[in-house]
C-alpha cells in the first residue's frame, strides 16, 4: 500500500510539471491590425517593431502578424475588431474613436496641449496610463502607448489664410478633438483614412489636409497640390497606442504579459527618436523638389482656436465625466510642468 501510494505521489508530481513546462512552452500566434497603409513611414515601422520585440524577447513564444488596411479593410475600424476579438491586437490612435467614447479622444493628443516630453511624463509618472487603461477597460481593451510622432505641421492649404474670414467653409481633413475645434470657427472637417488622402486633395473633396510631418508627407506628396504649410498648433505630441483584447490579454502568462508593455514603452521612444530624424531628412528633400511657403496661422486665427478648444473641452467635460477626469488630470500636470518648460526647452530655443 505505502508503494502505491508513493507510486501515486510521483505520478502527480510529474504531471505538474509536464503541465507547467507545457504552458510555459505554449505558443501564441496572435493578429494585429493597424490603421496605417503598408509602408507608411514611422507608423508601419511601429507595429512591425512592436511584433519583433515580442517575438524575439519570447523566444517565440509569441508571434503577432501585422495586417494593414489592405487585408482588414477597417483602418479606422481597430477599436471595434480588438473589442469583438476578431483581431487579438491594433495599432492605431486613441482619438479615432471619439464616437464610441468621448474619452478616448484626449490620450493621443490635446490642441495647445502637452509636448511630448510631457506627454510621456504625464503618462509614465502622472497617473495617464492608469486613466488610459480605466477608460479602455469598459470596451473590453487594455491599451498602451506605442509611438509618439512628436509635434505634428498643422497642415497643407491650397491657399494661404490671412484671416480668419478666408477659414469660413474651407474643408479639411483633421481628425479628432481637433476637428471639432476647426468646426467652431466655421470650417468643415472631413475624417478620411489616411490611404485615400491625396487623392482627396487631388480631387478637391478638401481644400487642406493634415497628416503629420515631412517624412510622411513627403511621400503623400502634397506638396505637390497644396503648397502652404502652416506650423502646429493641435498636435503637439501625437501618440499612438496598441490595443489588446482585455480577455485575450489576461489570459497570457505574466512573463508575455510584461513583455507586451516594455515592447509598447520601446516603440514609444523608438518612433519619437526615429520621427523626428526623418522630418528633419525629408524637410531637405522637400525644399530641394518644390517651393514650400511655410507659414504661421495669424494671430486671429490662433486666438479663435484656443478660444473654441477651451469651450470644447468645457462642453465635452460637463457631459462626460469620464472625460472630465482625463481633461482635468491633463490640465493639472500641464499647469504644473509648464514653467519647468518655459525655463529649460524653451528659454533654451530661444538662446541657441
Amino acid at each position: 500500500m505505502r508503494y502505491f501510494l508513493s507510486c501515486f505521489a510521483v505520478a502527480i508530481v510529474v504531471s505538474l510539471l509536464t503541465l507547467n513546462t507545457a504552458s510555459a512552452e505554449a505558443i501564441y500566434q496572435w493578429r494585429l491590425a493597424m490603421s496605417w497603409p503598408e509602408g507608411t513611414p514611422m507608423l508601419h515601422n511601429a507595429a512591425a517593431r512592436f511584433a519583433r520585440n515580442v517575438e524575439v524577447m519570447s523566444g517565440g513564444r509569441m508571434r503577432i502578424i501585422v495586417d494593414a488596411p489592405g487585408r482588414h479593410k477597417a483602418p479606422l475600424g481597430v477599436f471595434d475588431m480588438v473589442r469583438s476579438g476578431a483581431y487579438e491586437m491594433g495599432h492605431t490612435a486613441s482619438y479615432y474613436y471619439k464616437g464610441k467614447d468621448p474619452a478616448t479622444t484626449y490620450f493621443t493628443t490635446v490642441p495647445f496641449g502637452m509636448t511630448p516630453t510631457e506627454m510621456n511624463a504625464w503618462y509614465y509618472y502622472g497617473g495617464g496610463l492608469e486613466l488610459l487603461n480605466e477608460v479602455y477597460a469598459r470596451h473590453n481593451i487594455v491599451a498602451f502607448p506605442a509611438g509618439n510622432t512628436h509635434l505634428q505641421m498643422g497642415g497643407w492649404f491650397r491657399k494661404e489664410v490671412n484671416s480668419l474670414e478666408d477659414l469660413k467653409g474651407l474643408k479639411m481633413r483633421i481628425p479628432g478633438h481637433a476637428g471639432e475645434v476647426v468646426e467652431k470657427v466655421g470650417m468643415k472637417p472631413i475624417s478620411i483614412p489616411p490611404g485615400e488622402l491625396y487623392t482627396a486633395l487631388e480631387r478637391g473633396t478638401i481644400d487642406a489636409v493634415e497628416w503629420a510631418g515631412p517624412a510622411n508627407d513627403v511621400r503623400m506628396g502634397f506638396y505637390k497640390l497644396a503648397p502652404y504649410y502652416y506650423t502646429g498648433w493641435h498636435e503637439p505630441g501625437a501618440e499612438l497606442h496598441v490595443f489588446i483584447n482585455k480577455e485575450q490579454y489576461r489570459a497570457l502568462p505574466e512573463d508575455l504579459q510584461v513583455m507586451i508593455a516594455i515592447s509598447a514603452k520601446e516603440v514609444s521612444l523608438d518612433i519619437l527618436s526615429e520621427a523626428f530624424y526623418r522630418n528633419v531628412v525629408a524637410w531637405e528633400e522637400m525644399k530641394k523638389e518644390s517651393e514650400i511657403n511655410v507659414r504661421t496661422f495669424p494671430d486671429d486665427v490662433l486666438n479663435a482656436l484656443k478660444k473654441a478648444n477651451d469651450e470644447l473641452l468645457n462642453e465635452v467635460a460637463e457631459r462626460s465625466p469620464m472625460a472630465r477626469k482625463v481633461i482635468e488630470s491633463q490640465k493639472a500636470f500641464l499647469d504644473q510642468s509648464k514653467d519647468w518648460s518655459r525655463i529649460t526647452d524653451e528659454d533654451y530655443l530661444k538662446l541657441r
